[in-house]
Order: C-alpha cells, then sequence, then structure tokens
C-alpha cells in the first residue's frame, strides 16, 4: 500500500540525513511527496540517498546539501540558499547527532563542547533561521531528534544527555513562543535503535538492554522515522510542545 502524499510539495529541512535514523527520516518524507533537503558533511552518502529515492519512484525528492552543522555561518547560509530556491520552508527535522562518551570525572572541555555544538547550538541555529521563513509563511513543523538519555540520564553521557535534555527545554520555548503563527514544535525521543552505534555493542551488553525492554527488541530507525513524519504531517496540527518518546517502553 502506498503512503499518502499528505505533504505533496513542502519543502523540508532535515539534517545528520546520510545515515541511520536521519536516512529514515529523508525517506519517509519523500514517500509523502516532500521535497527534502538533506544535510550532512558527507556528499557521496546524500547523493546515494538521492538516487535511492529517485529509484523508489518516491512521489517527492531528496536534494543533498553539504554542510558543517557546527558552522552557524554556514548553516545561515545554507537556509538562505534553500529559502532563495524554494521560497519557502515548512518542515525543519534537527537529527544531527554524535556521541563522545566518558564519565564525567574523565571527560574534558572538547568532548563536553564538541557534542553540545553538533547536538544543540547547530539546532539551535537552524531553528532560528528557519523560523523566519515559517512566521512569515504562517505556518511551520519543527521537529528535534532527542534521546531517552535527555529524559532520564545515562551514566558515561553526561555531555550526550546534557545535549538531548537542552532539545526538549528548547522545544518547549519555540513551541509557546511560534504557536500563535501556526507552528508547531515537537521532540522526538528515541530509545536503543538498530543502527551502526547499537550493532557495535557487545553481544551481552545488547541481550541486557533488550531484557529492560518490555518489546524485547530494539527499534528500527523506520519507526522512529514514521513518527516524525506524523508529527511533521497535518494530523499533527494540535500537537506541539511534546516529547513522544519511542523506546519500546523502556522508560514505562
Amino acid at each position: 500500500m502506498s503512503t499518502p502524499t499528505l505533504l505533496q510539495d513542502q519543502i523540508a529541512i532535515v539534517t545528520g540525513g546520510s545515515r541511520g535514523i536521519g536516512r529514515a527520516i529523508c525517506l519517509a518524507l519523500a514517500a509523502r511527496g516532500c521535497t527534502v533537503v538533506a544535510c550532512a558533511r558527507d556528499l557521496s552518502k546524500l547523493q546515494e540517498l538521492a538516487e535511492e529515492a529517485a529509484g523508489r519512484e518516491l512521489p517527492g525528492r531528496i536534494d543533498p546539501h553539504a554542510v558543517d552543522v557546527c558552522d552557524r555561518d554556514a548553516v545561515q547560509a545554507l537556509v538562505e540558499e534553500v529559502g532563495s530556491r524554494y521560497d519557502k520552508v515548512q518542515i525543519l527535522v534537527n537529527n544531527a547527532g554524535i556521541t563522545r562518551d566518558g564519565l564525567v570525572l574523565s571527560m574534558d572541555d572538547d568532548q563536553f563542547e564538541d557534542v553540545l555544538t553538533t547536538n544543540l547550538r547547530a539546532a539551535f541555529w537552524f531553528c532560528r533561521a528557519v523560523s523566519r521563513m515559517m512566521v512569515q509563511g504562517r505556518y511551520g513543523r519543527i521537529i528535534n531528534v532527542s534521546s531517552v538519555s535527555g529524559v532520564m540520564g545515562n551514566a558515561g553521557q553526561a555531555n550526550y544527555a546534557a545535549s538531548k535534555a537542552g532539545l526538549i527545554g528548547l522545544t518547549k520555548s519555540i513551541a509557546k513562543e511560534l504557536g500563535k503563527r501556526k507552528i508547531t514544535c515537537n521532540a522526538v525521543a528515541p530509545g536503543f535503535i538498530e543502527t551502526d552505534m547499537t550493532w557495535a555493542l557487545p553481544e551481552k551488553m545488547k541481550e541486557a538492554v533488550k531484557g529492560l525492554i518490555p518489546l524485547n527488541r530494539f527499534g528500527t530507525a523506520e519507526e522512529v522515522a514514521e513518527t516524525v513524519a506524523f508529527l511533521a504531517g497535518p494530523a499533527a496540527g494540535y500537537i506541539t510542545g511534546q516529547v513522544v518518546i519511542v523506546d519500546g517502553g523502556l522508560r514505562m
């Protein structure tokens, strides 16, 4: 059964779009008719993604753009370029993120700052730049990809958890500021998802983690992407300032 083209002719920006959850989000939005400006550092992977979307004859398309989200000027330049080309942006998905794990006692400043800049500051820069177009158009959907680590914390991830918790605060503040302009802002907080990061864990650790999850499995990138796509669509028009946890019941 084909996915309804609920987002036909809409323009979306998705950061961290070259792999994992970001890649799945790009394809899910393109399947609904979106033109997706997919952003990452690796342009070749984004071009492969665009070719895949075209090969699958999705109703939307992927427009690949290489950008370093840690470069504030590059972020602003990208948004201006997209605005000049398409004259609008209705959807923003802040998905780009990194980890630099370590215990607080041994974590250096660079480990902390690198994660905060990639995961939180970059999201703020994109929100600030894109919201201006959304306000002018009196419509918008902003989805920030947080994490259950930002909700419940995680040993060895003080920097990551702080950045993801910060995204939740950013989300709620933007929802309150922009709601009157028909702009919603929500966060999605994935738990353990099948990605390169989780598959690198030792098998015993993966089995132990699964034992804590009521559904007894890791989630898929596609399941997170479907949640993001819903929040980006018309059916989610009365949902804003929320944190949707996609974790198989881990935090229940």
